[in-house]
């Protein structure tokens, strides 16, 4: 190992003794580090600025436009450490599959997936799916020197609730329709996704990303049961297939108070909470 990289190979040696990588090994700090869950994104004007017109999809498919926006608040905050800007859905476009990010709804996806048949428009996700993502990375690592980046992914539940609603959902009515009537075919779905997924991170982590963020949105609408039956498998499974690269790997999901216990035993180094846990 030369003097000027870590353990983990890529990563350069102040990168990884930065406060934030150090917290994520529970290794003493020499101050609480700081950083986004997701993009600083609408409370920045120059994001707004940047933004202007250009459609959330295609903003995240322009790699000099996500380098810009991912160092916004780093230049802006000081923070310790950047965002990957990106949106969860990313990788499901870049297969394929018939969504568009609608202004003030969010995700919609043009046919839903809630048969056996609709499994086979989840094809594999390759590196040359997301090219994009990688030039970004290396635009981004030349800019940030020590400052580490996160990686950043949708989970199988999430991504599975919007293919199975058609779109952002108060009750997921059809999602958990599916889940509890057909459990088999609700396995199957979250299996296929969490490869998806898991290969959307290994480009980020091959690309540079310091840690990985595994985000859950609506996991908090499952009871702990569910979540352990339903849900568990599929997110451990990535946790899993990034392991070996030895970045942290941290899990996020909201309202999910009674879910944390179970989120970390799928296999996170770090779990965050909400604004309603202490």
């Amino acid at each position: 190992m030369s003097a000027e990289q870590s353990p983990v190979g890529k990563q350069p040696t102040a990168t990884y003794d930065s406060a934030f990588l150090k917290a994520c090994r529970r290794e003493p700090v020499p101050h609480t580090p700081v950083w986004f869950m997701r993009q600083a994104g609408r409370s920045l004007p120059e994001y707004r600025k940047v933004r202007e017109g250009i459609p959330m999809l295609e903003s995240c498919m322009r790699p000099e436009l996500v380098a810009e926006i991912t160092l916004q608040p780093v230049r802006r905050h000081g923070v310790d450490a950047a965002i990957y800007f990106s949106d969860i859905v990313v990788p499901l476009k870049a297969i394929g599959i018939d969504l568009d990010i609608k202004p003030g709804v969010g995700p919609v996806v043009e046919k839903p997936i809630r048969t056996r048949a609709d499994l086979a428009r989840l094809r594999d996700l390759t590196p040359e799916d997301v090219s994009y993502v990688t030039e970004a990375y290396g635009l981004l690592t030349r800019e940030l020197g020590a400052t580490p980046l996160i990686g950043f992914a949708g989970a199988p539940f999430t991504l599975a609730s919007y293919l199975v609603e058609g779109g952002p959902s108060r009750n997921h009515e059809h999602t958990k329709a599916l889940m509890y009537g057909d459990p088999q075919l609700w396995a199957d779905l979250l299996d296929r996704l969490a490869d998806i997924t898991a290969a959307f991170l290994k480009v980020q982590i091959e690309a540079g990303a310091s840690a990985v963020q595994l985000f859950d949105s609506w996991v908090g609408a499952l009871a702990p049961a569910d979540y352990r039956r339903f849900v568990q498998p599929a997110s451990r499974k990535v946790f899993e297939a990034v392991a070996g690269y030895g970045v942290p790997r941290i899990h996020f999901g909201v309202g999910t108070g009674e879910l944390l216990r179970d989120m970390g035993e799928a296999g996170a180094d770090v779990v965050g909470v909400d604004w309603r846990g202490p």
